[in-house]
């Protein structure tokens, strides 16, 4: 008779840490080539024309209201928001690589303040722009965009207050909360893409741009990456909650899955055709 082979419950404790890292190196990775491709259509679209015209070099752009004759700290706004979004898609995924913190450690030191800055700025402009001009969607849209300006401003401080203090461990912690609040904006245009291309667009009223799902993605799109996140974190402070890992690591390959779809659909459906 065949005896049972029995693994040390060390073993299984071990394989759960070793699942919780790697499905979230997994999701990480797919989710930098995202940000990077993004980054690639941001230069590519934007740059060009605002850097042979200026302010106007807007006009024409799927931003709110785009560019507005006479409206000169609006356009202003826009272009800091649309100029920094590059720094903070480019940037964020490079400040949270190991290998660069360790072997370049003032390069980190140096994009860490350009990275918090911009998304500052950025998220002061995105206000501004959200309450000021004719929003894309409605008053919840707006809600929504808006609980993710306050978020970025309240994680840089706490992520800077920390830094300053020489508490590193917590300085990451605020910073790799800063970098989910701040790619909220790549994140709702991932989701849109891969609920589309998942459902046909089940919930979205694509004339106003409202609907169940929009709404819903509205506070999705930074709330869901901050609660994985504190998911991890708790992951990282009870070794031995072997379920959770578990349940952690499914999770993020489910995510990462969706992640995918939703980079895919966004690149050949969104920022691809424009840059061509």
């Amino acid at each position: 008779m065949n005896e049972a082979v029995m693994v040390p419950r060390t073993d299984y404790t071990r394989l759960g840490q070793q699942a919780v890292e790697l499905t979230a190196k997994l999701w990480f990775g797919v989710a930098a080539i995202g940000h990077w491709l993004f980054l690639a259509y941001i230069l590519a679209v934007f740059y060009p024309p605002i850097a042979a015209r200026g302010l106007s070099g807007l006009e024409g752009m799927h931003l709110p209201s785009g560019f507005i004759e006479g409206d000169f700290i609006g356009n202003l706004a826009a272009v800091c928001h649309v100029l920094l979004a590059a720094l903070v898609i480019g940037g964020g995924p490079l400040q949270l690589i190991p290998a660069i913190r360790q072997r370049f450690p003032r390069f980190h030191r140096y994009l860490g303040r350009s990275y918090v800055a911009a998304a500052v700025v950025s998220a002061i402009a995105g206000l501004y722009m959200t309450w000021t001009r004719t929003p894309i969607g409605d008053t919840i849209s707006q809600l929504g965009i808006s609980g993710d300006g306050v978020l970025i401003l309240v994680f840089a401080a706490i992520a800077v207050r920390f830094a300053v203090a020489r508490r590193i461990a917590d300085h990451r912690r605020w910073a790799m909360r800063l970098f989910m609040a701040v790619s909220a904006v790549w994140f709702f245009r991932v989701g849109l893409m891969a609920w589309t291309m998942l459902t046909g667009g089940i919930g979205i009223e694509w004339e106003s741009f409202t609907g169940p799902f929009l709404y819903f993605l509205g506070f999705a799109q930074y709330a869901l990456p901050l609660a994985m996140l504190e998911w991890y974190f708790y992951c990282q402070r009870n070794q031995e909650a072997t379920g959770v890992h578990f349940a952690f690591a499914g999770t993020m390959v489910a995510m990462t899955a969706v992640t995918g779809i939703g980079v895919f659909a966004a690149t050949m459906g969104m920022w691809l055709p424009r840059m061509v």
